[in-house]
């Protein structure tokens, strides 16, 4: 996380889960960025990180560059410095 604040880069999780949970895994993972729902999954879709078959969510890492637009897209969960990196340009 300090890699990201020190950067000025906001990390946001989103998924389908309720903010009811979210709330207490949060607390328990003592994240430092919000987690926001996405129960509808219109985000999850929008950005295509529905599993084939439309059974789950794929982990999508996506930074927005300071000009809003999409400078990074990866699934999986890539290195903090790339992300970083991609979202500083």
């Amino acid at each position: 996380m300090s890699e990201f604040t020190r950067a000025g880069v906001q990390p946001v999780g989103i998924n389908p889960a309720s903010a009811a949970s979210h709330a207490k895994y949060a607390a328990k993972m003592q994240f430092g960025f919000p987690l926001l729902s996405d129960a509808d999954r219109s985000i999850a879709e929008a950005y295509h990180a529905i599993k084939l078959g439309g059974l789950g969510i794929q982990r999508t890492v996506y930074a927005i560059g300071r000009d809003g637009k999409i400078a990074y897209a990866v699934r999986g969960a890539p290195p903090p410095a790339d992300i970083v990196a991609a979202a500083a340009q």
